[in-house]
């Protein structure tokens, strides 16, 4: 099953802005790590839905969407870039 199926086309603009966003914010050390994923949420509700024109719904679900991808995404590369732990 692929996640991004679910993603509406317009918004996966946002998936490089809440990375960079959240890249920002690590690199500034404004929050703890363990924040920057509810930060992102919040910031992803609050635009993604004026990128799909219109604060409905569905473009809330996407927007919680759009950050969940993003967050899940950035830890599996993480993840996967670490070496297997003995």
């Amino acid at each position: 099953m692929d996640i991004l199926n679910y993603v509406v086309q317009e918004g996966l603009v946002m998936m490089p802005v809440l990375f960079i966003i959240g890249e920002i914010v690590k690199g500034t050390e404004l929050l703890s790590n363990k924040w920057i994923p509810l930060a992102l949420l919040i910031v992803s509700i609050g635009f993604t839905p004026l990128v799909l024109g219109a604060y409905t719904a569905n473009n809330i679900v996407q927007a919680v969407l759009v950050a969940g991808v993003t967050v899940f995404g950035n830890e599996l590369i993480k993840q996967s870039s670490k070496g297997e732990d003995k």
